[in-house]
C-alpha cells in the first residue's frame, strides 16, 4: 500500500499508509492527524490547507480556479500550498509528504 508523510505542526514526521483513491484529507482522518477539513471536502473552505513537499509539488495535478480561489484564503499559504482535499492519492503519489500550517482559518465557522 503507498505511504504518505505528515509533517505535523510541532515538526514532527508521521508515515501513514494512504490507500488509493483517497484525498490527503480522507487519509489525514482516517489516522487522526489534525487536519480540519470544514466543508468536508466540498471546495467551499481552505481549513484542508496543506504545504507540499517541493520535491513532490510537480507531480500534482494544477489545481483548478476553484481551489486557487479558495487557497486565497488560507493561513499562511506558501508557494507549495494546496487544499487537502483536492489531492487524489496515487501510485505515482507514493511517500508524498505534506506540512500541515501553523494554523488555519475557518470562514465557515
Amino acid at each position: 500500500m503507498p505511504t504518505m508523510n505528515f509533517i505535523e505542526r510541532d515538526g514532527s514526521t508521521r508515515s501513514v499508509d494512504a490507500p488509493l483513491g483517497l484525498s490527503v484529507l480522507e487519509i489525514a482522518h482516517k489516522h487522526g492527524i489534525d487536519i480540519e477539513g470544514a466543508c468536508e471536502g466540498s471546495l467551499a473552505c481552505s481549513t484542508c490547507h496543506v504545504i507540499i513537499d517541493p520535491t513532490w509539488f510537480a507531480k500534482l495535478a494544477t489545481p483548478t480556479e476553484d481551489e486557487e480561489d479558495m487557497l486565497d484564503l488560507a493561513f499562511g499559504l506558501e508557494a507549495t500550498s494546496r487544499l487537502g482535499c483536492q489531492i487524489v492519492m496515487t501510485e505515482a503519489l507514493d511517500g508524498l509528504t505534506v506540512k500541515l500550517p501553523a494554523a488555519t482559518r475557518n470562514a465557515l465557522g
